[in-house]
Parts: structure tokens; sequence; C-alpha cells
């Protein structure tokens, strides 16, 4: 798809990123030749390369050349710690990792189990490295004799590893061409008109969901170097950017500057939205700010693909929904014997689509047979997470299954009193999670952290739940704090606000 875009609009530009510029024509002639480079070096199909690497037209090019090459990309996000990727490296055993420069010590630190791991640089090669730039300059610039090849694998994404350690979810050549090349056309409505801003990481699931899009809709790439919500307007009016993803936390924090400056971002056409269920707190003041934005929020999953989506039109009127089911996606209910629930009853949600691997769905996680069939039940991804359904036939996220509190028998969603302190004109973030308790076995604790000014006091944010939701449902607990701890994903994490109350920190 990249070579078909090349021949047919050779100098339409394919990436911007900084001061530098690639057309079509260009990343085509670059990636095939590190392509060829590294199938000299040795890496065969199914071969797995990790990147972990700062935003820069050279993850583009480094996902083209080993999925050219028949290798399966293993993103590392930037972000991460060094236990983490110690064991994503360990778990993976990578045939190279390909890194930037100022994060050389980690990946070569977190590797010194492995002893047949190429290192490659995006930058000056020192001692046992080989240079990006090197590779490619000194390649063939023929198209790499490779034939085709099953299982087609082309993507180890890891979870989030909010229970447990994360678990790397394969996707094939098949789930990309149709979860970002046929999804987006019909579903985003996107086409290789769009100009895309990427100001997310991309080292990391989304970011090169991105970089697959532009690949199959020959659209073109606005890669930011770092996020600044600032720095982002400047660069949507500078690149007439049309289409921008992000997540809600993305999204808090760039609302500010989109109000500063609204005519700034009078290109941007579409902004899709996904990570959490996206709050309407957020939608109203954006959606003032920029009256023509087309907004769709969808649900995916790495295991299950894009699941569900709100589309535009349906913002007004169910702005509180992840939307329905996309079309070829099944979605079912059910409760802890997987049998269906009565309409409207909450349920876990189940996701098919296919064969896992042929569509939306993930192949299988890596290494992880138990996993994959503690999972993937008769055809049907487990996604761990509930919903129930309106009598409009929109769905409604309720909670994480694992977040969900048990207290005196009564089942309370986190959401619901995430939602209630939300409420609260001087709450700007909360965090629900049960905690042990000798009578009711679980009690709920709030991590809160409250506007500039006043912080409310404990007992009257208590009685202000009470009025929102039921008695039971109402916090035991209320710990202030001066922000929440999240994952690379963006994601609350809960198992750090766990941990937190089990040591009293």
């Amino acid at each position: 798809m990249l070579t078909a875009t090349a021949r047919r609009a050779p100098n339409r530009e394919a990436v911007v990123c900084g001061g530098r510029r690639l057309s079509f024509a260009e990343l085509d002639a670059r990636t095939t030749r590190l392509a060829n480079a590294l199938m000299m070096m040795g890496l065969a199909v199914g071969d797995r390369v990790a990147l972990h690497m700062a935003n820069s037209i050279a993850v583009v090019e480094v996902m083209a050349a080993i999925a050219k090459a028949g290798g399966i990309v293993v993103p590392i996000s930037t972000r991460l710690a060094a236990p983490e990727i110690r064991y994503m490296l360990e778990d993976t055993r990578p045939f190279a990792a390909i890194y930037s420069p100022d994060v050389r010590d980690a990946v070569q630190e977190n590797a010194a189990a492995l002893d047949d791991i190429r290192f490659i640089v995006d930058g000056v090669a020192k001692g046992g490295e080989q240079s990006l730039e090197a590779l490619i300059e000194g390649a063939s610039d023929q198209a790499p004799a490779l034939g085709s090849f099953s299982p087609d694998d082309a993507m180890l994404s890891y979870t989030s590893g909010t229970t447990g350690r994360p678990k790397g979810a394969i996707a094939t050549h098949r789930n990309l061409v149709i979860g970002l090349g046929w999804i987006n056309a019909t579903e985003w409505r996107l086409s290789a008109e769009d100009r895309t801003l990427v100001a997310t990481p991309m080292s990391h699931r989304t970011g090169m969901a991105r970089i697959a899009s532009s690949f199959c809709l020959g659209s073109t790439l606005i890669v930011q170097e770092r996020f600044d919500p600032a720095e982002t307007v400047r660069l949507i009016e500078a690149e007439r950017v049309s289409h921008i993803g992000v997540v809600p936390t993305i999204a808090r924090m760039l609302l500010p500057a989109i109000q500063a400056r609204p005519d700034s971002c009078a290109s941007l056409r579409t902004m899709l939205a996904t990570g959490e269920v996206f709050p309407t707190s957020i939608k109203d003041p954006l959606f003032a700010a920029l009256p023509r934005l087309e907004l769709h929020s969808f649900y995916s999953q790495t295991e299950a693909g894009v699941v569900t989506n709100l589309r535009p039109e349906e913002q007004q009127n169910y702005g509180d929904s992840i939307g329905q089911p996309i079309a070829g996606v099944e979605l079912r209910l059910v409760d802890g014997d997987l049998e269906d629930v009565t309409p409207g009853e909450t349920g876990e949600i189940l996701v098919r689509c296919g064969e896992p691997g042929e569509f939306t769905l993930m192949r299988e996680y890596f290494n992880r047979p138990e996993d994959t069939k503690n999972t993937i039940v008769d055809g049907w991804v487990r996604t761990g997470d509930m919903a129930r359904e309106g009598d409009n036939g929109y769905l409604y996220f309720v909670d994480r299954l694992k977040d969900m509190i048990v207290s005196g028998g009564l089942n309370i969603y986190s959401v619901e009193v995430e939602d209630a302190l939300l409420n609260h004109p001087a709450i700007h973030e909360a965090a629900v999670i049960g905690v042990p308790d000798a009578e009711f076995g679980e009690a709920v604790m709030a991590f809160v952290v409250a506007k500039d000014g006043a912080t409310p006091g404990e007992d009257a944010l208590i009685e202000h739940c009470r009025q929102h939701i039921a008695s039971y449902k109402k916090p035991r607990h209320i710990r202030f704090v001066d922000s929440l701890p999240r994952n690379t994903t963006g994601k609350v994490a809960k198992p750090l606000l766990r941990g937190q109350a089990a040591s009293g920190d």
C-alpha cells in the first residue's frame, strides 16, 4: 500500500516532523533500502524488532521497513521504567532493538540478558551499534524478495498491564488493513486528502495506528516531537491539519489552548477520541470552541480492535454513550457464566469479528497459549469491560470488571462514584477503588484532585455524593492528591492507587 501510493502520488508529502519532510516516493525508497539491510543482517519472517524511539520520521521509516522485511514491530513506549523495558525485551527476545540516542543506556542495560540482539541507533553509532542512516544508505534499492507468509504477523503490542504483567497481543497485516484502512475510510471518513497530526508517543499502539492508517490511505502524517498544547495548536494552523487522534487526558490538556486560539484550528475537521469514556465535561466546551468539529468517540481494546463508535451526528443526543458496534463487529453482554444478560442489565462485553487475526481481533497473545485460551472463548474476545444497552440501542460503559467493588454483597461500579464526585464544582479529577473493610468486605475509597482554590471538606464531598448516588455507594474514605498516577496510555493506574491505599502512603 505504501508503494502503491508512492507510484500514484510520488510527490505527496508522506511525513513531516520538525524541519524535515519526506514525500511518499522518498519514504518508499528509504524504507526499501532499510528492509534490505535488515534482511542482509539476518532478519527472518516473524522475527521481532523492538522500537524504543522518540517521535520522529525515523519511527515511520523503521515500521515500514520491518513490515517490508516480514518482521514484527514491537513498540516500547519511551515513558516506561527500566523493569518494564527489561520485561518486554526478555519476553519477546527481539532480533534487534532500534532506539534514539538518549535511551541508549536504558536499552543496552535492559537487554543484557540477550546474547544475540543487534543494536541500531538513530544517530551516531558507538561500540557494538550500527547506525540507522548508514544501513539505509548502504543497502539495495530493489524491492525485497519476500514471498507470502502465514500467519501474517505485523505488530506485537503490549496491553496496559492494569492487572498483572502486560501481555503481547499479536496484530496481523490483515488486522492493520481492516482496522486502519477500511475502518478509517468507512467509519472515520478519512481519505488521502487528510493531514493527520500525531501528538502522542508513536512508540505505542495508537501512534503506530496513525502510521498504518497513512500507509493504507495515502494520507499525510504531521509528527509532533513532544506534546505541548500551544505547539499542537500552532502545528494545526501551520500544517493545515484536518485530523487528530487523542485520549481524554490529552484532550483535557489541549482544550485551554484551543479555547485561546480557536481560529487557528479552522482546518481541523475530525477528532478521534478513545482510551477512556470521553466525558461531556470536555466535549461541551470543545464543541463551543470548534462548533464544526466532527468528533468520533469510540471504544476499542488492544485485543479486540475498534468495537463501537459514537459518530459526530450522535454526540448531542447520546453524549454519555460509547455508541453502537461498527459494521462487521458482533457484540454480546454476558454474565459470569458467559450467558447473555437480560436487556438493560449490565454484562461483560464480548466481541467477535470473523476469525482471530483475520479482521479486527488479535490473532493471539505472544507465547501465552493459556491466556489466549482464557481470553478468546469460542471465537469471542472477553474484554473484561462491562456495559449495558439502553432502550435506544446505544451502549453505555459501566466499569472494568476488575474495578467493580462488592460491598455488603452489593455491586458498586467505580465509574458511577467517580461521576458523582466530578459533578462537584471543586473537583478536577477522581479515581475510585475498593479497599478491605471488616464489616462490608470492601469499602469505597476515592482519590481526588481538586481544582485551583478551596478544597472541599471530606464530609461535604461525601454528602454531595449521597445526593447523586445511593448511600451505600458513597465513598467511605477520601484522599486529596495533587495528581493521579497514569500508565503509558494515559489511563489512571489503579493498581498503584491500591498499593498506596494498602501501604498508607
